[in-house]
């Protein structure tokens, strides 16, 4: 077996076991993602802690496909020594090994574990996958494509890991006409990682502003959709001002908000709170809010004018529902698309108390 071929794996976290005689670090030894037919080597550093020589007399293993070496001749006190095993990784997918080591420390064996997961390939990907969509680990689970114009098609990458112990064939589901979708590669065997590809075709969107939408990751095709398998996907698209010329541009609208902010007392006792604010045109034509949207949920939004001449004032006024705000896992905004080209995107947050 040449050595090249075996990776080795080692023990970090602190746990001490038959403190009378024999200590280690950790009695089990997580290998992570192992290519398929490259033996993995684990090894146990240990310490006679004891004040007698200590004798191995025997080795079990909870299959063949694990071979242990270990030293032989009595080891003495306050003395290191290793426990090696090595897993043939000839089956793909997870695995988790039991090693039992028979001393004179203890009647009882002392019980190694060695597990990871065999794969094809390494997942290169330096990230982590820190959720759970359907049946498989993703470094994200929702989508936003910022500050597009009309005609453009970016796209956007989610990164999944197949954690389970068969092979799927991932789908993406409920793609509106806007949307297209590939998962790279097509299957996917245990361990091994792939590349959701989501591309925006913002020619097919009709509004400006914020298009929300849910699609679904499913593990094999006519997978059935469900709350837990959803990807969120928000668009922003915002009108293109790259055609003025100066003089346009010079007597464009301009808005001016009264605050940055909208603030919300969430302890009063009640139901729901209200705050506004001011929007003012300091431009030297008319200003048009064309899109006034809600990024999240428990507002209620009114403004008494759309259309604001040079000079004049519109109120907007906000409801939070405290309720609903409560359930939600980030803080709502207020999204506006208007037709002054220095701001054509205008984000309020909101500050709950």
């Amino acid at each position: 077996m040449k050595l090249r071929q075996i990776l080795l794996c080692s023990a970090l976290s602190p746990l001490f076991l038959h403190a009378q005689t024999i200590s280690l670090p950790s009695d089990t030894i997580n290998c992570g993602q192992v290519m398929y037919k490259h033996p993995v080597k684990a090894e146990f550093k240990m310490k006679n802690t004891g004040k007698q020589p200590l004798l191995i007399s025997n080795i079990r293993t909870s299959c063949g496909c694990t071979t242990v070496s270990y030293p032989t001749d009595a080891v003495t006190p306050g003395k290191t020594f290793t426990v090696t095993a090595i897993y043939d990784a000839k089956q793909m997918g997870h695995f988790q090994k039991e090693i039992g080591v028979y001393s004179n420390a203890n009647a009882e064996p002392l019980l190694l574990t060695i597990k990871g997961v065999v794969v094809e390939e390494i997942n290169h990907f330096d990230g982590e996958f820190p959720f759970a969509i359907g049946d498989v680990l993703a470094d994200k689970a929702d989508l936003l494509f910022d500050n597009l114009n009309r005609g453009e098609q970016p796209i956007e990458k989610i990164h999944i890991l197949n954690n389970g112990n068969e092979t799927i064939t991932p789908q993406l589901l409920h793609l509106p006409p806007y949307l297209k979708g590939e998962i790279k590669p097509a299957r996917l065997a245990p361990g091994r990682s792939a590349t959701i590809l989501l591309q925006v075709d913002s020619r097919k969107l009709h509004d400006l502003g914020l298009t929300h939408t849910s699609i679904y990751l499913g593990s094999f095709q006519g997978d059935k959709v469900s709350a837990d398998k959803a990807i969120d996907v928000n668009i922003v698209l915002l009108p293109n001002f790259e055609k003025l010329d100066e003089s346009q541009l010079a007597n464009a609208p301009k808005l001016q908000l009264s605050k940055g902010r909208l603030n919300f007392d969430m302890t009063s006792g009640k139901a729901k709170v209200k705050d506004d604010l001011e929007i003012t045109n300091i431009g030297k034509s008319k200003l048009t809010v064309r899109s006034l949207q809600i990024i999240g949920t428990g507002l209620d939004i009114s403004l008494n004018k759309q259309n604001i001449e040079p000079g004049e004032t519109a109120k907007l006024k906000v409801v939070a529902i405290k309720s609903i705000i409560g359930k939600a896992r980030t803080a709502p905004k207020v999204l506006m698309i208007t037709n002054d080209p220095s701001q054509p995107k205008v984000i309020i947050n909101t500050s709950l108390k």
